[in-house]
């Protein structure tokens, strides 16, 4: 056997190093294609959403931190500004579609008189994407009245009151999800 791989050019030997890095490569490889197929639908969205949600606070906070400076130093509203509050809109409405397609998937969400018996079939079905819902508006109509402020201090204040407001409903949303 040996002389076989001394006598053909086209078989170059593996280190031990090599073969054990290619190992551990095919592990991986079959543990991710293990949870690609196990995840269903429902639990990819589910831990999507989840996940996602600490961008969309990160980027609100940051926005609301950014109009407070804004508010109290006299600051201008500058495309740094109007970029931020932008990405934390979008990064807001991407987690409501994400919510809405897993509103239909999900095993919590059910309409019948004895889900609305149960804290967390009703918390799921009726309460939490009012709140989510109603906080994304106030964060539209702030980013919106942002744009239509002639005054730098007006577009920082409207940032302010709607982003602040839609961050205080979004985190009661989350404090108030049933752990069961």
């Amino acid at each position: 056997m040996m002389g076989c791989i001394a006598t053909n050019p086209c078989v170059i030997p593996l280190t031990y190093c090599q073969i054990t890095a290619m190992f551990l490569q095919l592990l991986l490889l079959l543990y991710i294609h293990a949870k690609i197929y196990v995840m269903t639908l429902y639990s990819f969205l589910q831990h999507l959403h989840s996940g996602f949600r600490y961008l969309v606070l990160v980027f609100i906070v940051l926005a609301i931190l950014a109009a407070l400076v804004g508010l109290t130093g006299n600051g201008p509203y500058s495309d740094r500004n109007r970029k931020l509050n932008l990405f934390a809109l979008i990064s807001a409405h991407t987690q409501l579609l994400i919510g809405i397609v897993l509103y239909f998937v999900s095993p919590f969400v059910q309409f019948t008189k004895e889900a609305m018996q149960q804290k967390t079939l009703r918390y799921f079905t009726a309460e939490h994407w009012v709140m989510m819902v109603v906080a994304i508006v106030l964060i539209t109509i702030g980013h919106s009245k942002s744009k239509r402020a002639p005054l730098p201090q007006a577009k920082h204040k409207a940032i302010f009151v709607f982003y602040l407001l839609g961050l205080i409903i979004i985190a009661a949303g989350i404090i108030l999800i049933p752990r069961s």
